[in-house]
């Protein structure tokens, strides 16, 4: 899929690098590399990456650890004045939480054909609810694909070699 044209005067790089950052720090762990940052007003207030296999929970995803830790840091669940930045297309639970927390703007690198609501499988994002955040997918996509993708061949040689033993 092609990339969303016209990326806003809000979007910076540097958060989608950051956010890269983040889903390094998920690598470096045995995670799946998913980042993600949470801005205002050209700060970041809240980060996350994912960690569902180290916590053993099903919601331990990089959006919802942002959303959680900028909730905290600005002291309410209302982030009308944010963006989030995020390495994957948000699935059905991320993209609600982005919604229910009113999220101003989405910015995307990989787009997720397998379980991605804001474009690849549906699009949460245009159903009629009360708030819907602008979504802007395939930013920095190469590299936020080449993590994962990196990241899944070497565990299918680490499984290839752990059975060869």
């Amino acid at each position: 899929m092609e990339a969303f044209s016209g990326l806003p005067d809000c979007y910076e790089e540097r958060f989608m690098q950051e956010a890269i950052r983040q889903a390094q720090l998920a690598r470096d762990i045995g995670e799946v590399p998913i980042g993600a940052v949470v801005v205002r007003n050209g700060e970041i207030v809240g980060t996350g990456y994912n960690t569902r296999e180290t916590r053993k929970l099903a919601t331990a995803h990089a959006e919802i650890a942002a959303i959680e830790d900028a909730c905290r840091r600005l002291g309410g669940w209302r982030l009308h004045q944010c963006d989030l930045y995020v390495t994957l297309e948000p699935c059905p639970m991320c993209s609600g939480a982005s919604i229910n927390a009113r999220i101003q703007h989405v910015f995307y690198g990989a787009y997720d054909p397998k379980a991605g609501c804001a474009r690849s499988v549906t699009d949460l994002f245009s159903l009629p609810f009360n708030h819907h955040p602008q979504i802007y997918g395939g930013v920095l996509e190469t590299e936020c694909a080449k993590l994962l993708s990196d990241f899944f061949a070497w565990l299918r040689k680490n499984k290839l070699e752990a059975r060869q033993k």
